[in-house]
């Protein structure tokens, strides 16, 4: 989300191309927190799921891979913080900003931990 922040900021100066990559981004993650939110909330309650955790595993659902497409989700994921990082966005980003790039970065890469290792616990 806070990709599609910034790109929104660079939007200001480069034009509506950028803003609209920028909202898309945006809606995308929304989508995905709202659909992780929903996902979790069935798995507690012991519910059948009926939908996957974010909007790439939701199209590979229709492939019958869905691991496959939660995989370039996370890929696609980590390849925006290394970007944001190795770019020197991150500089740019104002004090706001930046604590709600930290927050989403913490939480994606712990999050993605818990589900591995709770898998992995469902498993034995």
């Amino acid at each position: 989300m806070i990709f599609g922040i910034s790109i929104l900021r660079a939007g200001a100066a480069g034009g509506s191309l950028h803003a609209v990559a920028g909202w898309l981004i945006i809606c995308w993650a929304i989508a995905d927190l709202l659909m992780n939110c929903a996902y979790s909330l069935q798995d507690l309650l012991h519910l059948p799921v009926r939908f996957e955790c974010c909007t790439l595993a939701q199209i590979g659902r229709f492939f019958s891979r869905p691991m496959v497409f939660l995989a370039l989700d996370t890929l696609l994921s980590f390849s925006i913080i290394c970007l944001m990082l190795w770019s020197g966005w991150i500089a740019t980003l104002s004090p706001y900003e930046l604590v709600l790039w930290y927050i989403a970065t913490t939480l994606n890469l712990v999050s993605l931990s818990v589900v591995s290792l709770y898998n992995e616990m469902r498993k034995v």
